[in-house]
């Protein structure tokens, strides 16, 4: 009977070790989301306040990235708050003017 050679290199195995996040400062940090929550914020004041409906619906999608991209020690109430100016963003600007989005290079 011959033995099964084993596959397996044991000379090529690097065992996992957790980074210290005390060590290394600002290693292993993702501030995208923070990034699309005030990219949110501006987007969503600029729809409020001057009446863009792109601004709006860019506000409503930068909030969905960083609601989907943050972590659960993140601060819930500042990622809620976001989403819901962009809804009201939103909202508000098909209230004050109810006619189908058009494009920002298209003239009317």
């Amino acid at each position: 009977m011959t033995a099964t050679v084993d596959p397996r290199r044991a000379d090529k195995v690097n065992r996992y070790k957790p980074v210290d996040s005390g060590n290394q400062a600002g290693v292993g940090d993702d501030l995208m989301p923070d990034y699309m929550n005030i990219l949110g914020m501006i987007f969503s004041m600029c729809g409020l306040m001057m009446k863009l409906k792109w601004c709006a619906w860019l506000a409503l999608y930068c909030s969905c990235i960083s609601f989907a991209n943050s972590r659960v020690s993140d601060d819930a109430k500042q990622v809620l708050s976001s989403f819901m100016l962009s809804v009201s963003a939103v909202v508000m600007s098909y209230l004050q003017n109810p006619t189908p989005m058009t494009p920002p290079w298209q003239s009317i």
